[in-house]
């Protein structure tokens, strides 16, 4: 039987996958299993601890944790009872911590640890709603959760009974989770989604993925980021065992350890990947270096299921046996398929991963939709390189005449939480959801995204300007990390600039220059200067004339989220770097600036 309820999933676990490994997670250096035997008790206790204690359907509990084993059981226990789950990303700040908590009625919030608990303890006691607060870890000035599944080990068969009542009561329709948006502008929302919206989306994705209990797939992106959860859910549902990535710097080395055989990402993620991958061939030499950099570009001109021809064909055997093969031994050798979304991805960077053997299935959708919209598949006749894929199943998507993208579903969200006129506002009477995306379609079913709607700007002269396909291409160069292109009712475009320092210095010491210097010295150098002139000069060749960079800014300091400039998806957050930028960007346009 299918799951109907996000807890149905622990069924089907035990009645397919007994004697499965649900989880790793490295502990002091070791990889520890956790069995969905074990996953399936401490969900349950953990269920009968929140009924001894009180807890009834339509309450809250939020969680703030890096990704471990326990939130899958207390995410679990949750819906058994009927109780919403608010899962937080560890990186807010304690403003939108108080925000969030206070606008969420939340009744009961457990951190991963005391540094955490500590950190929150300002806006607690300022929190009428919350009653209990409990760390994962053991607690020294906290209180543990564990006390919550003692209390469930030692109730009553009379409570045992009423457990399995209420979960016989909640339905597909109730809410599961509340989810608050990471927000590139504004005060983050709050969206509800069911157990339908959850589980629908879960079902169709495993159906794309076809992963299976021989598979171990490392999770990296956050169990409150709604794609790392729609992973967490449909890797459970195919009965491979998730391994938690330890951090944003241990990717490689975990795929290594657990001989992965796919991971989920943000294109950031990939990005990094891909420069980390470039970093090692440039610091080939001779024969090897011009090996490597053949077989890059003829990544880059990579089609999937034979469609360049028999020649390319031959070539790209020759490229993997010799340089391919080596990229996919760098991630653990078995790493087959990735899970992209998030964001706009770099035509380039799918084309090289799927030219070495590793498949990235770009997808599209948001917080709201559960979140996929659209998918490329593995199979021909349904993967188109360059678009984020076509409809998954139980979802439609139209486009207006402004372009925007409309869907409606199963995967479609409740609402906002607190929020009838929002939601009246992206919802219309036939029940379609107004994503804000501007898109199209590329033979008549893979969907392309442009932009989002509020992102394109408009020119004095009259001509739109989508900046993400720009900063995309302004990334392609070793030079930049980060762009944000700019010109709203400007005569053009123009462009902050983040370079990968990393790369900055490598390249000084390969061409003689001195690179111990802080990074404002080193972009004072006039050959770095020279360098990223002509690489700018390089990429505009390949854009439109009203997309074009005529000038720009290089600035020196990281862009990140814990110090606000990107979404805690990686995102830019272009109100932020606007602000910060406020003087910057002033004197691109100013009559002074040539």
């Amino acid at each position: 039987m299918e799951p109907k309820r996000t807890f149905d999933l622990l069924d089907r676990y035990l009645s397919l996958f007994p004697n499965n490994d649900a989880f790793g997670i490295k502990i002091n250096g070791i990889w520890e299993k956790i069995s969905v035997q074990e996953y399936n008790n401490n969900a349950r206790w953990f269920a009968l601890g929140l009924l001894e204690m009180g807890f009834k359907k339509g309450d809250k509990i939020a969680t703030i944790t890096p990704n471990r084993p326990e939130w899958n059981y207390v995410d679990l226990g949750m819906a058994m009872l009927g109780v919403i789950h608010v899962p937080l990303y560890t990186s807010l700040s304690v403003n939108e911590y108080h925000y969030v908590l206070e606008h969420s009625d939340a009744r009961m919030l457990i951190v991963s640890d005391n540094k955490l608990h500590c950190i929150l303890k300002p806006v607690l006691k300022d929190l009428p709603n919350l009653e209990y607060v409990y760390t994962f870890n053991a607690a020294s000035k906290g209180t543990c959760w564990m006390e919550v599944i003692e209390k469930g080990k030692s109730c009553s068969e009379e409570q045992q009974t009423r457990l399995d009542k209420i979960k016989s009561e909640i339905m597909e329709s109730d809410c599961a989770s509340l989810i608050y948006t990471s927000g590139t502008t504004g005060t983050s929302k709050g969206v509800l989604l069911s157990h339908k919206n959850l589980v629908s989306n879960f079902i169709a994705a495993a159906k794309v993925f076809k992963l299976g209990p021989q598979d171990r797939f490392l999770n990296i992106l956050p169990l409150c980021h709604v794609g790392g959860r729609m992973g967490n859910y449909q890797t459970q549902y195919s009965g491979a065992c998730i391994y938690y990535a330890e951090n944003m710097g241990t990717i490689a080395a975990n795929l290594q350890e657990i001989k992965a055989t796919g991971f989920d990402a943000v294109p950031r993620i990939l990005e990094k990947v891909f420069d980390n991958v470039m970093a090692k061939g440039r610091s080939l030499k001779g024969l090897k270096k011009a090996l490597f950099f053949w077989a890059v570009n003829l990544g880059l001109q990579y089609q999937p299921f034979g469609e360049n021809g028999l020649v390319y064909e031959m070539k790209h055997k020759i490229a993997d046996r010799l340089i391919f093969s080596k990229w996919r031994e760098a991630l653990g050798g078995e790493v087959k398929l990735v899970g992209c979304g998030g964001a706009s991805l770099q035509p380039r960077l799918e084309k090289i991963f799927w030219a070495a053997g590793i498949r990235i299935l770009n997808m599209y959708g948001l917080t709201e939709t559960s979140p996929i919209i659209t998918i490329n598949r593995q199979e021909k006749g349904l993967c188109k390189l360059g678009s984020v894929g076509a409809l998954i199943e139980g979802v439609e998507v139209k486009i207006n005449g402004d372009g925007e993208i409309l869907t409606r579903g199963d995967n479609l969200m409740l609402g906002y939480y607190k929020d009838d006129e929002l939601t009246h506002s992206v919802i219309d009477a036939e029940g379609w959801f107004h994503t804000g995306d501007v898109g199209n379609w590329v033979e008549g079913k893979y969907l392309s995204v442009t932009d989002r709607r509020k992102e394109i700007f408009k020119l004095s002269n009259g001509k739109f300007i989508a900046p993400q396909p720009i900063e995309n291409k302004l990334k392609e160069s070793a030079f930049i990390d980060q762009a944000m292109v700019v010109g709203e009712h400007q005569k053009f475009a123009s462009a902050l600039l983040l370079p990968d320092f990393k790369y900055l210095k490598e390249w000084c010491e390969m061409n003689k220059l001195f690179s111990g210097q802080k990074n404002y010295e080193l972009i004072s150098l006039m050959e770095v200067k020279q360098a990223i002139n002509d690489e700018i000069s390089r990429l505009n060749k390949s854009l439109s004339e009203p997309e074009r960079i005529m000038r720009y800014r290089i600035v020196t300091d990281d862009w990140s989220p814990s110090t606000g400039e990107l979404s805690a998806s990686l995102k830019l957050k272009r109100k932020v770097i606007e602000s910060k930028y406020k003087e910057t960007l002033e004197s691109i346009y100013s009559r002074h600036s040539y």
